[in-house]
């Protein structure tokens, strides 16, 4: 039995909304009047989506881009410009396996995510000054968690009715640690996945051709089994 050394004054748990950019500031500051410094910055805020585009409401576009991606880079702004200072952190960003490949029925998340990638890899560019600030993108397949329950649909208002089954995707515990393996080790780019979701990544980035003609045919049964009822949801 491991005792943990950890006492109150080491723990700060901050209530924050992703959507509200204009409290982000005042958040960091009061991590770091507590801390009086960050050393890694994790954002693994965000919601997926399950609609076809055609029946999809412009409004949840706007809604998916302002939490996914524009409250992430918020967010990372004011942690970024505390890292500067120090010359030194790590920005770890969860994106996903819809981050680097198109799928049906995530038009808008795989859009956010894409957003995200193009962001963190520019960032990147913009710090070769600071080698010792890291930057680092986690890309996730299918992962037991609950953004089932919680994934835009066609209209705002509207809820996904059925989870799933969650069993055959990978548990919580080892995408974490896989997580924490790539930050120890400053992976800039770290797909977590199993298969065949993972060779389906490979594919996708040595034999684009041949991904999207996979692609079409599994889409095509991932929207069958939607309009059934029968939901499956990515990372």
């Amino acid at each position: 039995l491991e005792i943990s050394s950890l006492t109150e004054n080491d723990i700060l748990v901050l209530r924050l909304d992703l959507t509200d950019r204009s409290s982000h500031e005042a958040a960091t500051n009061s991590v770091l009047k507590h801390f009086g410094k960050i050393d890694i910055l994790i954002n693994n805020g965000g919601r997926s989506q399950r609609s076809l585009f055609v029946d999809t409401n412009l409004d949840v576009y706007n809604a998916i881009i302002e939490l996914n991606y524009l409250g992430t880079i918020s967010l990372t702004k004011y942690v970024l410009n505390h890292m500067i200072q120090r010359k030194k952190g790590k920005i770890v960003t969860v994106s996903s396996v819809m981050g680097i490949m198109g799928a049906p029925l995530a038009t808008g998340y795989c859009a956010s995510k894409h957003a995200l990638q193009g962001f963190f890899n520019s960032l990147r560019t913009e710090l070769t000054d600071y080698p010792e600030i890291s930057v680092i993108q986690i890309c996730p397949g299918p992962v037991q968690s609950q953004i089932i329950q919680n994934v835009f649909t066609e209209n705002l208002a509207k809820s996904i009715e059925n989870s799933g089954d969650q069993s055959h995707k990978m548990p919580t515990d080892r995408c974490a640690r896989l997580t924490l393996v790539s930050m120890a080790n400053d992976v800039k780019e770290a797909w977590i996945s199993d298969h065949p979701y993972l060779a389906v990544c490979y594919l996708w980035q040595y034999a684009p051709t041949w991904a999207w003609w996979l692609m079409n045919r599994m889409g095509k049964r991932r929207i069958q089994n939607f309009k059934s009822g029968i939901v499956s949801v990515q990372r």
